[in-house]
Protein backbone atom coordinates (compact mmCIF):
# COMPACT_ATOMS: atom_id res chain seq x y z
CA UNK A 1 0.00 0.00 0.00
CA UNK A 2 1.65 3.22 -0.97
CA UNK A 3 2.65 5.80 1.43
CA UNK A 4 0.47 8.84 2.28
CA UNK A 5 2.21 12.02 1.64
CA UNK A 6 2.27 13.82 4.70
CA UNK A 7 0.32 17.08 4.64
CA UNK A 8 2.66 20.21 4.70
CA UNK A 9 2.66 23.04 7.63
CA UNK A 10 1.52 25.63 5.08
CA UNK A 11 -1.17 23.45 3.98
CA UNK A 12 -1.90 22.95 7.96
CA UNK A 13 -1.98 26.68 7.67
CA UNK A 14 -4.72 26.91 4.79
CA UNK A 15 -2.33 27.07 1.67
CA UNK A 16 -1.82 24.51 -0.73
CA UNK A 17 0.92 24.97 -2.93
CA UNK A 18 0.15 21.45 -4.67
CA UNK A 19 -3.18 22.16 -5.09
CA UNK A 20 -2.31 25.92 -6.50
CA UNK A 21 0.22 24.25 -8.93
CA UNK A 22 -1.99 21.59 -10.20
CA UNK A 23 -4.78 24.17 -10.79
CA UNK A 24 -3.11 26.49 -12.41
CA UNK A 25 -1.20 23.33 -14.96
CA UNK A 26 -4.63 22.40 -15.59
CA UNK A 27 -5.28 26.24 -17.10
CA UNK A 28 -2.42 27.06 -18.88
CA UNK A 29 -4.20 25.16 -21.91
CA UNK A 30 -7.18 27.70 -22.28
CA UNK A 31 -4.89 30.69 -21.83
CA UNK A 32 -2.62 29.71 -24.67
CA UNK A 33 -5.74 29.82 -26.62
CA UNK A 34 -6.44 33.01 -26.50
CA UNK A 35 -2.82 34.23 -27.67
CA UNK A 36 -2.08 36.10 -30.73
CA UNK A 37 0.83 36.61 -32.84
CA UNK A 38 1.80 39.54 -30.41
CA UNK A 39 2.32 37.52 -27.34
CA UNK A 40 6.00 37.04 -26.81
CA UNK A 41 6.16 34.74 -23.65
CA UNK A 42 4.17 32.13 -22.02
CA UNK A 43 1.87 31.73 -19.32
CA UNK A 44 4.22 31.25 -15.82
CA UNK A 45 6.92 33.70 -16.44
CA UNK A 46 7.14 36.63 -13.96
CA UNK A 47 6.08 39.33 -16.56
CA UNK A 48 3.83 38.69 -19.86
CA UNK A 49 5.39 39.98 -22.94
CA UNK A 50 3.22 41.78 -25.73
CA UNK A 51 4.73 43.34 -28.62
CA UNK A 52 4.18 47.47 -28.74
CA UNK A 53 1.29 48.57 -31.05
CA UNK A 54 2.59 50.61 -33.90
CA UNK A 55 3.34 54.28 -34.58
CA UNK A 56 1.01 56.86 -34.11
CA UNK A 57 -0.59 54.50 -31.15
CA UNK A 58 -1.46 55.20 -27.66
CA UNK A 59 -2.22 52.85 -24.92
CA UNK A 60 -5.60 53.04 -22.80
CA UNK A 61 -5.43 50.66 -19.36
CA UNK A 62 -8.39 50.42 -16.76
CA UNK A 63 -8.73 48.32 -14.05
CA UNK A 64 -11.79 47.12 -12.07
CA UNK A 65 -13.68 44.24 -10.42
CA UNK A 66 -16.44 41.90 -10.13
CA UNK A 67 -17.65 43.22 -6.61
CA UNK A 68 -20.15 41.49 -4.72
CA UNK A 69 -21.83 40.35 -7.46
CA UNK A 70 -19.07 37.20 -6.60
CA UNK A 71 -21.80 36.63 -3.64
CA UNK A 72 -24.06 35.89 -5.55
CA UNK A 73 -21.94 33.05 -7.97
CA UNK A 74 -21.37 31.29 -4.52
CA UNK A 75 -24.80 31.31 -3.90
CA UNK A 76 -25.44 29.35 -6.91
CA UNK A 77 -22.27 27.82 -7.32
CA UNK A 78 -21.74 29.56 -10.76
CA UNK A 79 -18.27 30.64 -11.33
CA UNK A 80 -18.24 30.53 -15.17
CA UNK A 81 -19.89 33.96 -15.95
CA UNK A 82 -18.02 36.39 -13.59
CA UNK A 83 -14.89 36.03 -15.46
CA UNK A 84 -16.90 37.17 -18.61
CA UNK A 85 -18.46 40.26 -16.34
CA UNK A 86 -14.77 41.15 -15.59
CA UNK A 87 -13.43 41.50 -19.14
CA UNK A 88 -16.25 43.00 -20.92
CA UNK A 89 -16.73 45.61 -17.91
CA UNK A 90 -13.01 46.61 -18.71
CA UNK A 91 -13.29 46.68 -22.56
CA UNK A 92 -16.08 48.62 -22.12
CA UNK A 93 -13.92 51.24 -20.12
CA UNK A 94 -11.23 51.24 -22.33
CA UNK A 95 -13.71 50.93 -25.59
CA UNK A 96 -15.09 54.83 -24.04
CA UNK A 97 -12.16 56.61 -25.55
CA UNK A 98 -11.98 54.25 -28.74
CA UNK A 99 -9.51 51.64 -27.50
CA UNK A 100 -9.66 47.94 -28.03
CA UNK A 101 -7.93 45.51 -26.03
CA UNK A 102 -4.81 43.90 -26.13
CA UNK A 103 -4.02 42.16 -23.54
CA UNK A 104 -5.86 41.28 -19.73
CA UNK A 105 -3.85 40.56 -16.14
CA UNK A 106 -6.28 39.25 -13.72
CA UNK A 107 -5.81 38.70 -9.93
CA UNK A 108 -8.11 35.79 -7.71
CA UNK A 109 -7.72 35.82 -4.01
CA UNK A 110 -9.39 33.21 -2.07
CA UNK A 111 -9.34 32.17 1.60
CA UNK A 112 -8.79 28.40 0.29
CA UNK A 113 -8.12 27.21 -3.48
CA UNK A 114 -10.37 25.57 -5.06
CA UNK A 115 -9.71 23.63 -8.49
CA UNK A 116 -13.28 23.46 -9.80
CA UNK A 117 -13.98 26.80 -9.21
CA UNK A 118 -10.69 28.15 -10.12
CA UNK A 119 -11.36 26.25 -13.28
CA UNK A 120 -14.58 27.60 -13.98
CA UNK A 121 -13.55 31.19 -13.62
CA UNK A 122 -10.12 31.34 -15.99
CA UNK A 123 -12.69 29.51 -18.43
CA UNK A 124 -15.11 32.60 -18.31
CA UNK A 125 -12.01 35.07 -18.92
CA UNK A 126 -10.74 33.34 -21.48
CA UNK A 127 -13.92 32.96 -23.10
CA UNK A 128 -14.90 36.92 -23.25
CA UNK A 129 -11.00 37.62 -24.03
CA UNK A 130 -12.01 35.68 -27.31
CA UNK A 131 -14.66 37.27 -27.80
CA UNK A 132 -12.76 40.62 -27.71
CA UNK A 133 -10.03 40.08 -29.15
CA UNK A 134 -7.67 40.06 -26.20
CA UNK A 135 -4.81 38.10 -24.56
CA UNK A 136 -5.05 36.64 -21.03
CA UNK A 137 -1.40 37.71 -20.76
CA UNK A 138 -1.31 36.46 -17.08
CA UNK A 139 -1.97 36.84 -13.40
CA UNK A 140 -1.74 36.03 -9.50
CA UNK A 141 -3.74 34.04 -7.54
CA UNK A 142 -3.29 33.65 -3.78
CA UNK A 143 -4.69 32.44 -1.07
CA UNK A 144 -4.85 34.03 1.93
CA UNK A 145 -6.89 32.33 4.86
CA UNK A 146 -8.10 35.16 7.38
CA UNK A 147 -8.28 37.68 4.82
CA UNK A 148 -11.00 36.14 2.59
CA UNK A 149 -14.19 34.39 4.14
CA UNK A 150 -14.04 30.93 3.46
CA UNK A 151 -15.98 29.73 0.19
CA UNK A 152 -15.35 32.90 -0.80
CA UNK A 153 -13.48 35.25 -3.28
CA UNK A 154 -12.31 37.94 -5.45
CA UNK A 155 -11.65 38.79 -8.72
CA UNK A 156 -10.10 41.57 -10.12
CA UNK A 157 -8.14 42.76 -13.64
CA UNK A 158 -6.67 45.36 -15.33
CA UNK A 159 -6.81 45.62 -18.79
CA UNK A 160 -4.63 47.28 -21.59
CA UNK A 161 -5.64 48.08 -25.23
CA UNK A 162 -4.20 50.77 -28.17
CA UNK A 163 -6.12 53.41 -29.74
CA UNK A 164 -5.10 55.58 -32.89
CA UNK A 165 -4.33 59.76 -31.75
CA UNK A 166 -6.31 60.06 -34.55
CA UNK A 167 -9.11 57.89 -33.24
CA UNK A 168 -8.96 58.75 -29.69
CA UNK A 169 -12.67 60.06 -28.51
CA UNK A 170 -12.49 62.06 -25.64
CA UNK A 171 -15.75 64.33 -25.66
CA UNK A 172 -14.01 67.51 -26.31
CA UNK A 173 -15.99 67.75 -29.76
CA UNK A 174 -19.06 66.98 -27.69
CA UNK A 175 -21.66 70.27 -28.40
CA UNK A 176 -25.40 71.33 -28.07
CA UNK A 177 -28.01 69.30 -30.28
CA UNK A 178 -25.80 66.11 -30.24
CA UNK A 179 -28.02 63.01 -29.74
CA UNK A 180 -27.41 60.55 -26.66
CA UNK A 181 -27.85 56.96 -28.00
CA UNK A 182 -28.50 54.25 -25.79
CA UNK A 183 -27.39 50.64 -25.79
CA UNK A 184 -29.24 48.19 -23.70
CA UNK A 185 -27.38 45.88 -21.18
CA UNK A 186 -28.39 42.51 -20.04
CA UNK A 187 -29.19 43.83 -16.46
CA UNK A 188 -27.20 44.99 -13.22
CA UNK A 189 -23.98 44.49 -14.65
CA UNK A 190 -21.28 44.52 -12.03
CA UNK A 191 -22.71 47.31 -10.09
CA UNK A 192 -25.51 48.13 -7.28
CA UNK A 193 -25.34 43.96 -5.99
CA UNK A 194 -25.01 45.05 -2.07
CA UNK A 195 -28.30 46.88 -2.34
CA UNK A 196 -29.57 44.57 -4.86
CA UNK A 197 -28.62 41.53 -2.83
CA UNK A 198 -30.24 43.39 0.96
CA UNK A 199 -33.53 44.05 -1.34
CA UNK A 200 -33.77 40.18 -2.98
CA UNK A 201 -32.33 38.21 -0.23
CA UNK A 202 -32.74 39.88 3.09
CA UNK A 203 -36.14 42.30 2.03
CA UNK A 204 -37.94 40.12 -0.13
CA UNK A 205 -36.60 36.81 0.96
CA UNK A 206 -36.17 35.02 -2.56
CA UNK A 207 -33.62 32.24 -2.87
CA UNK A 208 -31.25 32.12 -5.46
CA UNK A 209 -33.62 29.34 -7.50
CA UNK A 210 -36.46 31.32 -7.08
CA UNK A 211 -38.22 32.50 -9.98
CA UNK A 212 -37.54 36.26 -10.41
CA UNK A 213 -40.46 38.48 -9.98
CA UNK A 214 -41.93 39.91 -13.43
CA UNK A 215 -40.05 37.29 -15.30
CA UNK A 216 -39.45 33.68 -16.00
CA UNK A 217 -36.16 32.92 -15.09
CA UNK A 218 -34.52 31.95 -11.65
CA UNK A 219 -33.20 34.84 -9.24
CA UNK A 220 -29.66 33.49 -9.90
CA UNK A 221 -29.99 33.72 -14.08
CA UNK A 222 -31.40 37.50 -13.87
CA UNK A 223 -28.50 38.62 -11.15
CA UNK A 224 -25.97 36.39 -12.77
CA UNK A 225 -26.61 37.76 -16.30
CA UNK A 226 -23.40 38.68 -18.04
CA UNK A 227 -21.98 42.12 -18.34
CA UNK A 228 -22.62 43.07 -21.91
CA UNK A 229 -19.43 43.73 -24.18
CA UNK A 230 -20.38 46.26 -26.44
CA UNK A 231 -16.85 46.57 -28.03
CA UNK A 232 -18.26 45.25 -31.52
CA UNK A 233 -21.56 47.31 -31.88
CA UNK A 234 -19.52 50.06 -31.09
CA UNK A 235 -16.63 49.29 -33.75
CA UNK A 236 -19.34 48.95 -36.27
CA UNK A 237 -20.54 52.32 -35.35
CA UNK A 238 -17.01 53.54 -35.59
CA UNK A 239 -16.74 53.36 -39.33
CA UNK A 240 -19.81 54.92 -39.94
CA UNK A 241 -19.32 57.99 -38.08
CA UNK A 242 -17.43 60.28 -36.10
CA UNK A 243 -18.24 59.45 -32.52
CA UNK A 244 -18.15 62.60 -30.77
CA UNK A 245 -18.30 60.87 -26.75
CA UNK A 246 -19.11 57.48 -24.87
CA UNK A 247 -19.74 56.51 -21.58
CA UNK A 248 -19.96 53.28 -20.10
CA UNK A 249 -22.99 52.98 -17.64
CA UNK A 250 -21.44 51.64 -14.44
CA UNK A 251 -21.74 52.43 -10.90
CA UNK A 252 -23.16 56.24 -10.49
CA UNK A 253 -25.49 55.50 -13.46
CA UNK A 254 -26.54 57.70 -16.39
CA UNK A 255 -26.37 60.69 -13.68
CA UNK A 256 -22.63 60.26 -12.89
CA UNK A 257 -21.04 58.78 -15.68
CA UNK A 258 -21.88 60.79 -18.47
CA UNK A 259 -20.66 64.07 -16.76
CA UNK A 260 -17.02 62.41 -17.17
CA UNK A 261 -16.74 63.44 -20.79
CA UNK A 262 -18.79 66.60 -21.13
CA UNK A 263 -17.10 69.89 -21.76
CA UNK A 264 -17.72 72.84 -19.74
CA UNK A 265 -20.99 74.45 -20.57
CA UNK A 266 -22.66 71.74 -21.80
CA UNK A 267 -25.17 69.38 -19.64
CA UNK A 268 -27.47 65.86 -21.18
CA UNK A 269 -31.07 65.81 -20.84
CA UNK A 270 -32.68 62.07 -21.00
CA UNK A 271 -35.75 61.12 -21.10
CA UNK A 272 -36.44 57.79 -19.34
CA UNK A 273 -39.61 57.31 -21.50
CA UNK A 274 -37.60 56.49 -24.25
CA UNK A 275 -36.86 52.56 -22.95
CA UNK A 276 -38.49 50.49 -20.55
CA UNK A 277 -36.83 49.49 -17.63
CA UNK A 278 -36.42 46.12 -16.76
CA UNK A 279 -37.98 43.79 -14.40
CA UNK A 280 -35.16 43.46 -12.11
CA UNK A 281 -34.91 46.98 -11.43
CA UNK A 282 -38.51 47.62 -11.14
CA UNK A 283 -38.41 44.90 -8.13
CA UNK A 284 -35.67 46.23 -6.45
CA UNK A 285 -36.91 49.84 -6.70
CA UNK A 286 -40.13 48.76 -5.24
CA UNK A 287 -39.41 46.28 -2.97
CA UNK A 288 -36.72 48.19 -1.11
CA UNK A 289 -38.59 51.65 -1.50
CA UNK A 290 -35.50 53.11 -3.00
CA UNK A 291 -35.62 56.70 -4.26
CA UNK A 292 -36.26 56.63 -8.25
CA UNK A 293 -33.41 59.11 -8.25
CA UNK A 294 -31.50 57.21 -6.22
CA UNK A 295 -32.29 53.94 -8.37
CA UNK A 296 -31.07 56.00 -11.22
CA UNK A 297 -27.51 56.70 -9.44
CA UNK A 298 -27.05 53.29 -8.47
CA UNK A 299 -27.86 51.49 -11.35
CA UNK A 300 -27.81 51.35 -14.97
CA UNK A 301 -31.74 51.01 -15.59
CA UNK A 302 -31.35 48.90 -18.69
CA UNK A 303 -29.04 51.13 -20.38
CA UNK A 304 -25.22 49.92 -20.05
CA UNK A 305 -23.45 52.51 -22.90
CA UNK A 306 -24.55 55.62 -24.59
CA UNK A 307 -22.68 57.25 -27.44
CA UNK A 308 -23.35 61.16 -28.41
CA UNK A 309 -23.18 61.58 -32.32
CA UNK A 310 -24.09 64.83 -34.29
CA UNK A 311 -27.46 64.96 -35.29
CA UNK A 312 -27.58 64.53 -38.84
CA UNK A 313 -25.45 60.96 -37.87
CA UNK A 314 -27.87 59.25 -35.26
CA UNK A 315 -29.70 57.66 -38.49
CA UNK A 316 -26.09 56.03 -39.76
CA UNK A 317 -25.41 55.51 -36.26
CA UNK A 318 -28.81 53.71 -35.61
CA UNK A 319 -28.24 51.64 -38.63
CA UNK A 320 -24.94 50.36 -38.53
CA UNK A 321 -26.05 49.28 -34.49
CA UNK A 322 -28.82 47.44 -35.86
CA UNK A 323 -26.94 45.61 -38.08
CA UNK A 324 -24.47 44.59 -35.50
CA UNK A 325 -27.43 43.03 -33.37
CA UNK A 326 -27.42 45.88 -30.76
CA UNK A 327 -30.28 48.47 -31.61
CA UNK A 328 -29.69 51.55 -29.88
CA UNK A 329 -32.51 54.16 -28.67
CA UNK A 330 -31.96 57.61 -28.80
CA UNK A 331 -32.56 59.04 -25.29
CA UNK A 332 -31.21 62.50 -25.18
CA UNK A 333 -29.66 64.99 -26.41
CA UNK A 334 -27.18 67.73 -25.12
CA UNK A 335 -27.94 71.45 -24.54
CA UNK A 336 -26.50 74.10 -23.21
CA UNK A 337 -25.63 75.13 -19.70
CA UNK A 338 -24.19 77.87 -17.46
CA UNK A 339 -23.82 74.97 -14.48
CA UNK A 340 -21.08 72.28 -14.39
CA UNK A 341 -21.34 69.97 -16.65
CA UNK A 342 -24.61 67.19 -15.77
CA UNK A 343 -27.35 65.20 -16.77
CA UNK A 344 -30.65 65.81 -15.96
CA UNK A 345 -33.73 63.37 -16.00
CA UNK A 346 -37.13 63.73 -17.75
CA UNK A 347 -40.16 61.82 -18.23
Amino acid sequence: MAKRKAKSAYAAAGVDIDEMMSSLSAVKRMVKQTATKDVLSNIGSFGGLFRAPGPGNILVASADGVGTKLNVAVMANRHHTVGQCLINHCTNDILVQGATPMFFLDYLGTAKLKGPVFKDVVKGLCKACRENGCVLLGGETAEMPGLYPEGEYDLVGTIVGSVQRKALVTGEQIRPKDVVIGLKSTGLHTNGYSLARRVVFDKAKLGINDTFPGTKRSVADVLLAVHRSYLKPVLAVMKAVRIRGMAHITGGGLIDNIPRILPEGTEVVIDRSTWKVPPVFAFIGTQGKVDRDEMYRVFNMGIGYTIIVRPNDVDATLKALKTAKQPGIVIGKVAATSAKPRVRLSG
